[in-house]
């Protein structure tokens, strides 16, 4: 059995994770049980269901997991768009971690793609 640690993908999904956090930081108070509270719950969403999916050690179930990191992260793109179009945060800010938040969808997609073609 691999270890979810050494995965890219895993990796890459807690850089996301730490970049949210960074970002949040600015949003107002106000939103802490609001918008604050959604953000960082689909971020850590990510790896913690790649980490899952792994730990199942089934391809299958590993597969099914990638699938709900994936759906996070695209809950994560809209709850950022929330953010921009509310003004909490800036374009340079949404476009900056929308970039990672992309580039973290990729590698999801290709980690699903690769154990699709895994015999």
């Amino acid at each position: 059995m691999i270890s979810y640690k050494t995965l890219e993908v895993w990796r890459y999904s807690m850089k996301t994770v730490k970049e949210v956090y960074d970002l949040i930081k600015s949003y107002p108070s106000e939103e802490k049980y609001g918008l604050i509270s959604q953000t960082t719950r689909a971020a850590v969403s990510i790896p913690a269901n790649i980490a899952e999916g792994v730990g199942r050690n089934y391809k299958k179930d590993t597969i099914q997991f990638l699938h709900y990191s994936r759906g996070s992260a695209y809950e994560l793109e809209t709850l950022l768009c929330v953010a921009l179009m509310t003004k909490i945060i800036d374009e340079e800010s949404y476009n900056r971690i929308s970039k990672i938040l992309e580039s973290n969808i990729r590698l999801i997609n290709g980690f699903i793609n690769y154990l699709n073609h895994k015999p």
